[in-house]
């Protein structure tokens, strides 16, 4: 059938399987492995925990100070640290020159990040990551300084930028210095980034439960009471000196039971509306995801870092001011969280304004982080929900008047949507808007649209906003909670380099010349420079092809049940391909120089996985 798949699959390892391949490769030389230390015990990592949670804490609320200091001196004129984001600014003192300001504020920042932490720029999460999966949870302290400072910067001056992305990369790199500090196994000490990312999200937002769930669902790569207890211990601590500063309310006041749903038949129609509205949602997160992007690789082409970040922050600056003169307030600068509050409480009117606003946002937010600002995506997402929530109800009222509708509701069910599609933490999703405005009765319409916007968004992107910048990095993290560090692996790291490549004619005797009496080889058999299959060569083979017919040839005992791969595959995949096509090996390959040989790398067998699988074990010790 011409549409089938598994065809498909079958021709693309049948292509993959015939590549040309030079006889004589060279062997990398091998690693030596790294000194793990000892763990610690589990009532020292809680309370290491508990330390991360205190000035992850202090953190945040000194960030949001800072935050608050450069915007009131760039935008008012005026030296204080008192800011209320949920509140629409005055109109700013230089007129038309506040279009200047979120310029002067990219300067400074592309100086920060340049000069001290080049890996501060961005919106930080997708490092944490990184750091956790393929750096052991090694974070330079700097960082923690250097996002503080240079996030604060882009925030305060306008770039369409969230503050969690910041503090959750502060938090973890508080985490991962003090893992560092002390010497502990690396699991534990990404136990502790984990634990700082999850306490910065939950005292930047107010949410406990949701922080907890963030670090878990995205960011864990093992679960078990030794590293469930330190990010809860370090989540709840943050939460509480959080509360004593900024207060017990939630991040977003909303009208009483603005969720509810009659418990009738017809409120079927409702939830089937929520639906559509979760598949719109995720597919404006898989546009978003695609605009970051390509955001970026347009700004690459523009050459100066200083060029480039003032160039778009000058874009975002110009339309900011549009929209004071059109609309009476700048809208979409920073954070956002004015115009979320308006949105839920009815305040803005027409479903055509509030499409332009989620489109002006989402351009704003890939022109800020693609030239190269520092900030988070989150509270973005959530202004793009919230206002393209609310267009949806109003177009649904203006085309069925009477419609079991309402825009803040729907505004309210398109944050959740909008987060959990575009960061594939459907749990963080529907509990963290909960917790932001503290209506249950939210909670079922959230579950529907979030597990629609989700799904849609993997059919059209398959990596959410995160992952997709460390793919195109080379770093894949697995789809998956549960996820074995060994997975992330490339083929090149787990694979065994003691092979030969000999030509299908070679006589078996030739073998036993070669290896010089060891005990085990693996030998790929080409033809006309093809691979054409894989022998294992033991003790056992020696002894009866040299009581037999010993001037046969390799070729007529190799096996065909192999699969080709390349150096760069990650395990997952490998381990996958060698189970669909019940392979007994895979050879591995270098990159092709043009129209040049490929070289065999190595060989991977299924003992050779079960070593990587010992070998990550390490890292979590039982």
């Amino acid at each position: 059938m011409a549409g089938d798949p598994e065809q498909s699959d079958n021709t693309t390892l049948r292509d993959a399987r015939h590549v040309k391949v030079a006889p004589i490769q060279p062997r990398p030389a091998a690693q030596a492995d790294e000194d793990t230390p000892a763990p610690i015990g589990l009532r020292w990592l809680c309370l290491f925990a508990f330390v991360v949670g205190i000035v992850t804490g202090l953190g945040a609320i000194v960030f949001r100070g800072l935050i608050g200091l450069i915007h009131n001196l760039l935008f008012l004129g005026q030296f204080s640290f008192s800011y209320d984001a949920s509140r629409f600014d005055p109109a700013s003192p230089w007129g038309a020159f506040v279009i200047l300001v979120p310029v002067v504020g990219a300067l400074g920042v592309t100086w920060i990040v340049s000069n001290f932490a080049p890996e501060a720029k961005g919106h930080g999460v997708p490092e944490v990551m990184d750091a956790i999966y393929y750096s052991r949870g090694v974070i330079r302290p700097v960082v923690a300084v250097v996002k503080s400072i240079a996030s604060a910067l882009a925030i305060g001056s306008g770039a369409a930028v969230g503050r969690e992305g910041p503090i959750i990369q502060i938090g973890s790199a508080l985490g991962s210095t003090l893992g560092q500090v002390v010497r502990m196994t690396p699991g534990q000490r990404i136990t502790l980034v984990v634990a700082g990312a999850g306490a910065g999200i939950a005292a930047t937002f107010n949410t406990p439960i949701g922080g907890v769930l963030f670090a878990t669902e995205l960011m864990m790569p093992e679960i078990s009471v030794n590293t469930f207890l330190p990010v809860a211990i370090a989540t709840g601590t943050a939460t509480f000196i959080g509360r004593l500063y900024f207060g017990a309310a939630p991040a977003f006041f909303v009208p009483a039971q603005l969720g509810a749903i009659p418990n009738q038949p017809g409120s079927a129609l409702t939830l089937v509306l929520y639906a559509l509205l979760g598949i719109i949602t995720g597919a404006a997160a898989a546009l978003l995801i695609r605009s970051l992007h390509w955001a970026e690789d347009l700004f690459d082409l523009v050459p100066g870092r200083y060029v480039r970040h003032a160039g778009g922050m000058l874009i975002v600056g110009v339309s900011m001011y549009l929209l004071w003169i059109h609309a009476g307030h700048y809208y979409i600068e920073g954070v956002g969280y004015s115009t979320i509050q308006a949105t839920l409480y009815g305040q803005l009117q027409g479903g055509a304004f509030l499409l332009l606003l989620a489109l002006l946002k989402a351009m704003a937010m890939s022109v800020s982080l693609g030239s190269g600002s520092s900030g988070g995506i989150f509270s973005p997402s959530l202004y793009i929900g919230a206002t393209l929530g609310a267009s949806f109800a109003a177009l649904i009222s203006l085309a069925w008047p009477g419609a079991p509708v309402s825009a803040p509701a729907f505004a309210m069910v398109g944050m959740g949507a909008m987060v959990g599609g575009g960061t594939g933490a459907a749990m963080t999703a529907v509990v963290m808007i909960f917790e932001m405005t503290r209506d249950y009765d939210i909670v079922l319409p959230m579950i529907i649209a979030v597990a629609f916007s989700l799904g849609a968004r993997r059919i059209l992107c398959a990596e959410s906003i995160y992952t997709l910048k460390l793919v195109r990095r080379g770093h894949r993290i697995p789809n998956a909670l549960h996820a074995n560090m060994f997975l992330v692996q490339s083929a090149a790291q787990i694979m065994d380099t003691d092979v030969f490549v000999l030509d299908t004619k070679t006589p078996f005797r030739d073998i036993v010349t070669r290896a010089g009496g060891s005990a085990f080889r693996h030998v790929v058999v080409t033809e006309e420079h093809k691979i054409s299959g894989v022998l294992r060569i033991n003790t056992g083979l020696r002894r009866a092809v040299s009581q037999g017919a010993a001037d046969i040839a390799v070729g007529e005992l190799a096996q065909r049940n192999f699969i080709v791969v390349h150096e760069h595959d990650a395990a997952f995949g490998v381990i996958t391909q060698l189970w669909k096509r019940h392979a007994v090996m895979a050879v591995v390959v270098g990159e092709q120089q043009g129209q040049g040989p490929a070289r065999v790398l190595g060989i991977i067998a299924k003992e050779h996985i079960a070593d990587s699988v010992a070998s990550s074990i390490k890292i979590f010790p039982g």
